[in-house]
């Protein structure tokens, strides 16, 4: 049973966490030949001021936004 946990920063809809678990469950189904049943998926939504790189909480807030920019961007095209 292949259990997966994603620790996000928050922010994200129930619809794009909903969309995540489908891509992920699908894709362990298809690579580790299991079914999709027997896939379980965590998510854990990180505060906005718990998250760092290097020690520096504005570089962590840094990368959340160029994932916040390119999830827009997808969702554009």
């Amino acid at each position: 049973m292949p259990i997966i946990q994603m620790n996000m920063v928050e922010g994200r809809t129930s619809e794009q966490k909903a969309a995540v678990a489908k891509a992920v469950t699908d894709a362990v189904v298809e690579t580790l030949n299991v079914p999709a049943k027997s896939v379980r998926i965590m998510i854990v939504d990180l505060k906005k001021d718990g998250f760092y790189v290097a020690g520096d909480l504005s570089a962590g807030a840094s990368a959340h936004q160029e994932s916040d920019d390119a999830l827009a961007d997808a969702s554009a095209s």
